[in-house]
């Protein structure tokens, strides 16, 4: 599904919509031709599921905006593994966005369009008395594998 331009494009407008991020924060993503990858610190009083239902919606509705007909764009279901030290956030955010690349849709990470890391723009994690819990997420889009 989005490996279509405008879909992706509407999807990861929707992704960083600061309006989905209330609590949460988003660390590093990768919008893949039929998958998401997010690394993502929740916050205070956020549930894992109420993130990934808001998250799921939010970006359905945008994707149905650009194709009225597409029914279903997520499989009902999604996969977590929670990390055990910020240590590991860097590295696991490293791999997350290479995705692509071992995928083989480009010769390097920053030829994909659609990923984005908050280390990025310069700001690393900020310290925080208790550790965050940081989650690796994948969602597919019903019918991927």
């Amino acid at each position: 599904m989005f490996a279509d331009p405008r879909l992706a494009t509407a999807a990861t407008d929707a992704l960083l919509d600061i309006r989905l991020w209330p609590r949460s924060r988003l660390l590093a993503w990768v919008l893949m031709p039929d998958h998401w990858h997010g690394l993502v610190e929740l916050g205070a009083w956020e549930t894992l599921p109420d993130l990934m239902r808001r998250l799921k919606s939010n970006t359905a509705r945008q994707v149905r905006f650009v194709l009225p007909l597409a029914c279903s764009v997520w499989a009902p279901a999604y996969h977590d593994r929670a990390l055990r030290h910020d240590d590991c956030l860097l590295t696991a955010a490293r791999y997350l966005v290479a995705n692509p690349l071992r995928a083989g849709l480009v010769r390097r990470v920053g030829d994909y369009p659609h990923w984005g890391a908050l280390w990025i723009e310069g700001v690393p994690p900020t310290a925080r008395a208790a550790p965050p819990h940081a989650l690796c997420r994948r969602i597919a889009p019903v019918g991927a594998a």
